[in-house]
């Protein structure tokens, strides 16, 4: 049974290990977001190295709403601040805004929202400046770039693109994110930009982190940048996108003039953040004030990002780094990123790897499990964890690689618990068995040793036993004037009584037959000298009845019984047997089986020819060698075909160093040897009655039977060779 179980724990693991291997492979949320916040920790171990890169934020801030006024801002002001950053020799100006709508601040549309009644001629409006217009001349003469927004709606999508787009490779667009809607710039500010990107960080709404962003994203049959890659075109005067495709028409990089930086097959780009740098910004307020000298030289070759830090303006995004920053930041950062060659992938294989790490640490931890059980399996497991650990922290650190930890490491606990928690109830289980099987039958201290060393197992072993059958003397007298509930009452308390000396004796008790109890010792557990230890519980049970039977504890003569006390005779014997589970594997008894247990009942039931309370064969007797024994013959028992020698046990070790036993003992083997010539030593015999007296009084009735034994004393022939021989 116990290697079936082991098979089903084996065959379990084996089942949880696919079926989260298979929930590797189809990736639903939890394990990717598992995954990015394993990727991000490393991120803020590791932060991407701060550099001095040419770049730069203008920050539409507090302080500058608060000097300028709200927003948004009339565009002869977003005007000036273009102009100014094309003289200060921006080499990008990115806008991450979106002037979907014309200027309502502008005189000209001031003017024409007065309607018919104004006093303003058709002519006056026309001479009135239009703020778009100003805002569109100062886009045209610099390097500009517009942003427009992607939307879940249907909407007007981008007409034309201001590069060229080449495909290198199979077309991934169709891999690429689909935009069904855009919110566009103003035709006459697009116009005038040299560039256009979408300046959405995520291609869901759902995302809380901004981890990885779309470089670009497809309307179907075009792909789009986004507004950081195309502000870096701008800035390299490049003309032309190169994307590249792989084998499976999945996106696999973009180059956009000398840089190229890897992406998702979707095209997404993983950004690798630094910390904050309050030096990447300049507030927008120092660049439309009147001194403006100690902001040239961080414009001046610089990609310029104009932007919002303004909380009012909601845009703050969280970033892995556990930061909140502009949006506009993190263009930046892409940018800084890009420019730096600093790249963090995920190649296909790494997904590969990831499920081989986890079979293999799970795989290890099943087997400890099943060998060793969970102490080693999780000093195993935990080796495995630093060591995939390091792997995994070695290779973000050195090569740019996320190859994700949480899933072979959570994976692994998982199969731990589950192992551990199927182990517990085989044991606990185990332990119900055992104690259904054992629990009133053997010590506490005895059951506990089992359930520790679970040595209980379905089949037998063959080893040497020590056989006990008790059995009460004149049951048939007894019973015949009791009541059946007084005789169950009786037979408990007797019961109780000797099982306890069996049980304390690290004896087991087999079973209760009627009116006997049949016990062995020397299983399920191991006893040392477990000839001796029947023996001595032997006499123990003797002492226990006869202070029940001093008390009239059994309510005999309270009841007039025939029977004044309860007597009985034990028998033991020593030998090979069969132990083990008996019967079926879902009901079975913990019993032995072999010639001596034969044995043993036959040399109790001599107890009454014999006229003494136990007897003992002569290899129980060799084996408890320092207690006081009496030969008593070698009898013949039924069922077998020589005589057996049986002894008499007639005390403790303290008895069989007395001196009235030593005497008795001698008398008593003069009196043995003249048997085994024939001959009967009357004299020789009532010394022996004499002498036995003080050292025990149950031997009055075993003396006065041996004439009629005389037999049994009688050495055969071959028995007297032997004896010679020996």
């Amino acid at each position: 049974m116990r290697g079936r179980r082991q098979l089903i724990a084996a065959l379990l693991g084996l089942l949880i290990l696919a079926a989260l291997a298979g929930a590797r492979l189809w990736n639903p949320y939890p394990l990717q977001a598992a995954r990015d916040i394993g990727f991000d920790f490393y991120q803020r171990l590791a932060p991407r190295p701060a550099g001095t890169f040419p770049v730069r934020v203008v920050d539409i801030d507090e302080p500058s709403l608060a000097e300028i006024g709200q927003w948004p801002w009339p565009r002869d002001v977003l005007a000036r601040l273009t102009d100014r950053l094309t003289e200060l020799g921006a080499a990008a100006i990115a806008f991450d805004i979106v002037f979907s709508e014309a200027d309502r601040a502008s005189p000209l549309r001031l003017a024409e929202s007065l309607g018919p009644g104004a006093a303003l001629t058709a002519d006056q409006i026309a001479g009135l400046p239009d703020f778009d217009e100003g805002f569109a001349e100062a886009l045209a003469a610099a390097p500009s770039v517009l942003a427009f927004l992607v939307s879940s709606g249907t909407g007007s999508l981008p007409q034309a693109l201001k590069s060229g787009v080449a495909i290198v490779g199979p077309d991934p667009s169709r891999k690429a994110y689909r935009m069904r809607g855009a919110v566009l710039p103003l035709p006459r500010l697009f116009e005038s930009a040299r560039g256009l990107g979408a300046i959405n960080l995520n291609p869901v709404d759902a995302v809380d982190v901004i981890r990885r962003v779309p470089l670009v994203w497809t309307d179907g049959t075009t792909l789009f940048p986004a507004l950081a890659l195309e502000a870096l075109r701008v800035a390299q005067g490049a003309g032309t996108l190169v994307v590249f495709g792989d084998d499976q028409g999945r996106m696999s990089s973009v180059r956009v003039g000398d840089f190229e930086a890897p992406t998702t097959g979707e095209g997404l780009f993983q950004v690798y953040y630094s910390a904050a740098n309050p030096e990447l910004y300049v507030s927008a307020r120092r660049l439309l004030g009147e001194d403006d000298a100690d902001v040239a030289p961080l414009i001046a070759g610089h990609i310029v990002l104009v932007g919002t830090s303004a909380e009012g303006l909601l845009d703050i995004k969280a970033t892995p780094l556990g930061e909140d920053v502009p949006g506009v930041a993190i263009h930046a950062q892409i940018i800084e990123q890009m420019l730096s060659g600093q790249y963090l992938e995920r190649s296909d294989w790494v997904v590969g790897l990831e499920i081989l790490g986890f079979v293999l640490i799970g795989l290890a931890i099943i087997g400890a499990i099943l060998r060793s059980g969970p102490r080693l399996s999780l000093a195993i497991g935990a080796g495995f964890v630093i060591a995939w650990l390091s792997f995994s922290w070695m290779a973000f650190r050195n090569y740019g690689l996320l190859i994700d930890s949480t899933f072979p490491l959570g994976g692994g606990f998982v199969v731990y618990a589950a192992m551990i928690f199927f182990q517990f109830t085989i044991a606990d289980a185990d332990k119900r068995q055992i104690r259904r099987a054992f629990g009133h039958y053997v010590a506490p201290a005895v059951l506990s040793e089992i359930e520790r060393t679970e040595k209980l197992e379905l089949g037998g072993e063959e080893k040497d036993l020590t056989i006990m059958f008790i059995d009460v003397r004149n049951y048939t007298t007894i019973s015949e004037a009791m009541t059946p509930q007084a005789l169950v009452g009786m037979l408990n308390r007797m019961f109780e009584a000797l099982g306890a000396e069996i049980t304390t004796s690290r004896g087991t008790i087999d079973k209760f037959i009627g009116d006997a109890i049949m016990a062995f010792w020397n299983a399920p557990l191991d006893v040392e000298r477990h000839p001796l230890k029947a023996c001595e519980a032997a006499l123990k049970a003797r002492v226990a009845l006869a202070r029940i039977n001093a008390v009239d504890g059994f309510g005999l003569k309270a009841s007039g019984n025939k029977v004044g006390e309860l007597r009985i005779g034990i028998g033991i014997a020593t030998g090979r047997a069969l132990v083990g589970n008996m019967g079926l594997e879902t009901r079975f008894d913990y019993s032995c089986v072999g010639d001596v247990v034969n044995v043993a009942s036959r040399v109790e039931s001599t107890c009454k020819a014999l006229g003494f309370d136990i007897a003992v064969t002569d290899e129980t007797r060799k084996a408890a060698s320092e207690l006081a024994f009496l030969g008593a013959g070698s009898l013949g028992l039924k069922g077998k075909s020589e005589r057996e020698p049986v002894h008499i046990l007639v005390g403790d070790a303290a008895m069989a160093r007395s001196t009235g036993f030593k005497a008795l003992a001698e008398a008593h083997a003069l009196l043995v040897a003249s048997l085994a010539k024939g001959e009967m030593d009357a004299a020789g015999l009532e010394d022996c009655r004499a002498l036995a007296g003080p050292v025990e009084p149950r031997l009055a009735d075993f003396y006065p039977l041996i004439p009629g034994r005389a037999g049994d004393f009688a050495v055969s022939d071959a028995e007297a060779m032997a004896r010679a021989r020996a």
